[in-house]
């Protein structure tokens, strides 16, 4: 799979009807008699998520502070350093003990809580985002073509629209 990143104004716009399947038939160079070479690309447009800072609200979690397990003596055995947080929403849970002071574990543990959240959300956004690429590429197949480019004849026709140009035209996007 190869990506391409076009960003601007009117980037969508311009891209948007060039979402489907494309056929390309060629006669290559070394091709002596005359053969037709058939290759078929599927194109979506998408935009392009933006990174999103995840806030945790207070009201959200549920602290609860114990004894770390493990080795440690006595100064483990009696104090209560380790930090679990609970996400309510969404019943994420995370514990951190690996520090002797508990607010150090409690820092961890919220940054490990806001990490596993954002994975949550772009885990999220990236299915959405799949099934719209998918319903954008349809299968590939002969009957879900868009375009066809026929380089030996210097033609591109639209199968949607029944427009066609010159491929020299297309090549530098006058279409």
């Amino acid at each position: 799979m190869s990506v391409l990143r076009f960003s601007g104004k009117h980037a969508a716009e311009t891209f948007h009807d060039e979402t489907g399947g494309h056929r390309w038939q060629r006669v290559p160079p070394t091709e002596r008699h005359g053969r037709v070479h058939t290759s078929t690309i599927t194109v979506a447009v998408l935009p392009e998520p933006t990174a999103l800072e995840i806030q945790l609200d207070e009201r959200d979690l549920e602290e609860t502070m114990m004894r770390g397990s493990g080795a440690g003596g006595q100064h483990r055995n009696k104090t209560d350093s380790a930090v679990r947080l609970r996400h309510r929403p969404t019943g994420l849970v995370v514990r951190c003990e690996s520090e002797r002071d508990q607010s150090q574990n409690r820092r961890i543990a919220r940054a490990v809580m806001r990490t596993r959240l954002w994975e949550l959300e772009q885990t999220r956004i990236g299915t959405a985002r799949d099934t719209t690429r998918r319903a954008q590429v349809g299968s590939g197949m002969r009957g879900d073509k868009r375009r066809t480019v026929r380089t030996q004849d210097d033609q591109v026709v639209d199968a949607i629209s029944g427009r066609s140009w010159r491929f020299k035209d297309y090549e530098r996007g006058i279409w």
